[in-house]
């Protein structure tokens, strides 16, 4: 019997885009205004394009969910501070593609201050005129098209008292900070993600066996995704078994699964645009040799300390040096590395096994976006911030390392937000522990 799905979160209302709105809009001089374009279809084939997905920083400010859109801000305008340029409303295209929106939908039902449709961008440069400054996503050559053709626009109509935009600056960082901490809405949705993430992880450990594909694997979780809502994976599955799991973004999912060998799994369901991202590393066959968990406990262990460091006022940087502590002496211990702690740590030998950072902020993007240091320093955690925590050891093939570790990739992830006291970690539902997956795997749990 098929389990019922989940129960969704509420979506993010319409009074918290306009808030947002707002909030850039403050960090801006009265005489700006933002420009910002919504994603576009991208061809795949012919007559086929790729599953649309709005671009992140566009969809945070407003949530429309149509390509082909464009949001411009005008900071300090007694009225109509939110205006949206979308798709017509055209029956003959809707009867192949779906109803769109249109301007009156984007006012009503997306809480924009005035909405036109494309064939009326025209205005854009009455609207921008003597606006000194244009605020847009610089490295969008679309975007940067639009301002620059309005620009001349304007400087052309100099005589008749128009005022051009004299300056373009980069938006992306100021809607990048924005999006770093999470509302309460934001969070609902990310522990969702990572609800339906976890049940996929479960589902994979279940359906593991020896002779099955990693690509077998790779369905039965995105199955799992879609089943509850999660439309999309929040980035490639990875499926790794055996040496294929030292691979860091291996996504071939390809080879057949071996008895006695490891298979990493590094996938997370993306619903409402946000991301989940859990990585869980198992026995194909359902139990761990001596020598899989010798190492499994090492990382296992160091991402609990990983975890349990995350509070306000720490940084990703010191978490990763314990991490990075944790995996080494681990690594001495089972006589991988030779010599003391500090000087393997200072002569940074333990990157020949892990090579990696431990932690990435986490939200629209699974590797979201926001700067790790403010003024050259590492940046405090603050609550809201969500981030991982993703430890791992990967061991070559190579002659000088015992034959019973050779090829074995374990990586251990988990979603954690920051809150007052600590971190809540968003991912627990699916086991870590290798006593708890061998439990699972076997039916008892």
């Amino acid at each position: 019997m098929l389990p019922e799905p989940l129960s969704h979160p509420a979506a993010i209302s319409m009074e918290e885009f306009a808030a947002r709105r707002e909030r850039l809009m403050a960090e801006l001089p009265e005489d700006s205004a933002v420009l910002l374009p919504g994603a576009a279809l991208k061809t795949r084939n012919h007559d086929s394009e790729y599953t649309f997905r709005q671009n992140s920083d566009f969809h945070y400010l407003c949530g429309f969910p149509e390509p082909d859109a464009l949001l411009l801000l005008l900071p300090g305008r007694e009225a109509g501070e939110a205006i949206l340029y979308c798709q017509e409303k055209d029956p003959e295209k809707e009867a192949w593609t779906g109803i769109r929106i249109g301007p009156e939908g984007a006012v009503n039902a997306y809480g924009m201050d005035e909405a036109f449709d494309n064939t009326q961008r025209s205005s854009l440069a009455e609207l921008l005129d003597g606006r000194q400054t244009v605020y847009l996503p610089l490295a969008d050559a679309g975007a940067m098209g639009i301002a620059e053709g309005v620009r001349a626009q304007l400087s052309a109509r100099a005589r008749c008292g128009a005022v051009a935009p004299t300056r373009f600056a980069d938006v992306s960082a100021l809607v990048h900070e924005l999006r770093l901490t999470k509302s309460e809405a934001e969070l609902a949705l990310m522990r969702h993600a990572a609800r339906i993430s976890a049940l996929a992880h479960c589902r994979a450990m279940h359906a593991s066996r020896a002779g099955r594909f990693e690509y077998q694997l790779q369905a039965e979780i995105e199955h799992e995704f879609v089943w509850h809502g999660a439309r999309a994976p929040a980035y490639g599955t990875i499926v790794g078994g055996g040496a294929n799991a030292c691979v860091l973004h291996y996504i071939e999912n390809a080879a057949p699964l071996a008895d006695g060998d490891l298979v990493l799994i590094d996938a997370g369901g993306e619903f409402d645009l946000y991301a989940g991202d859990i990585t869980r590393t198992f026995p194909v066959n359902g139990r761990f040799s001596e020598a899989q968990r010798a190492l499994y406990d090492i990382v296992l262990a160091a991402e609990e300390r990983g975890v349990a460091s995350v509070k306000p006022g720490a940084t990703l940087e010191a978490i990763h040096q314990g991490v990075v502590r944790d995996l080494t002496a681990g690594l001495i211990e089972l006589g991988l590395l030779e010599g003391e702690l500090e000087a393997c740590i200072e002569s940074q030998s333990f990157r020949r096994f892990y090579l990696h950072s431990t932690s990435h902020w986490l939200g629209l993007d699974v590797h979201d976006v926001g700067s790790y240091r403010v003024d050259g320093e590492p940046r405090p955690l603050e609550p809201g911030m969500v981030l991982t925590v993703e430890p791992g050891l990967y061991i070559p093939d190579a002659e000088d390392i015992p034959l019973p570790y050779r090829g074995i990739g374990i990586r251990i992830e988990d979603d954690v937000v920051v809150t007052e006291s600590g971190g809540e970690v968003l991912t627990a539902g699916v086991p870590k522990a290798a006593d708890a997956i061998e439990a699972l795997m076997a039916g008892q749990i």
